[in-house]
């Protein structure tokens, strides 16, 4: 992969929330029920009902991406904690699904069915739920990618920041020695510095004369 850490995490976060949004819209359980009174019920179960914490992950997923780019450093280290929790959330119920298969006391509950009713069948659709945890595995990527990002790559280019923000880091990269780019030196000269000035040396061009003389 290719490009900055932040960049890549960003994608495979958006394409993890794409899946455990659209694995939230499809049927991951149909239960069929019988009250003894009627036709037997169909009702179809929903990421969105079955596993209720997909739709918000895939929210916090897409929450993160603005993250990545809006924090450094140790932020950044824990927004890649908090990206792998919701990778390893949104994981959970899709493996005891197609580990364990749908649980009928459980599809009864969701689906709010009457005292009387009775699941009869259960039948799990498991693309729904091999689709949530390729979002998971995305999202866990995306969390491994951005704890691995270095400092210096890490948030918005300089090119987003205000003149003003430009002006303060310049000035405060003349203090030190670090090597001048092309847009840190247009930036020095906009916060009113000189950078072909060498500030060890300022100290000495600034003082007055010597007092080994005497004044009369």
């Amino acid at each position: 992969m290719s490009g900055r850490p932040t960049v890549v995490a960003a994608g495979l976060l958006a394409l993890g929330a794409a899946a455990l949004w659209g694995s939230s819209r499809m049927t991951w359980v149909r239960a069929e029920s019988s009250d003894g009174l009627g036709a037997d019920r169909v009702t179809d179960l929903e990421g969105a009902r079955w596993a209720a914490a997909t739709t918000p992950l895939a929210l916090a997923l897409l929450a993160a991406i603005a993250a990545a780019f809006a924090v450094r450093g140790r932020a950044l280290r824990v927004v890649a904690v908090a990206v792998a929790a919701v990778a390893v959330a949104a994981a959970v119920p899709a493996v005891q699904l197609l580990a364990g298969g749908g649980d009928p006391e459980t599809a009864a509950r969701i689906a709010e069915l009457p005292g009387r009713a009775t699941v009869t069948a259960v039948t799990v659709s498991p693309l729904p739920a091999v689709l949530a945890l390729l979002g998971a595995v995305l999202a866990l990527g995306a969390g491994f990618a951005l704890w691995r990002t270095p400092r210096e790559q890490a948030g918005l280019s300089s090119k987003y920041d205000s003149p003003a923000v430009r002006r303060d880091a310049a000035v405060r990269r003349a203090d030190t020695d670090e090597p001048m780019t092309e847009r840190t030196l247009w930036d020095a000269m906009d916060a009113g510095e000189d950078p072909t000035v060498d500030h060890g040396d300022e100290g000495h061009d600034d003082e007055g004369p010597s007092d080994s003389g005497t004044r009369r």
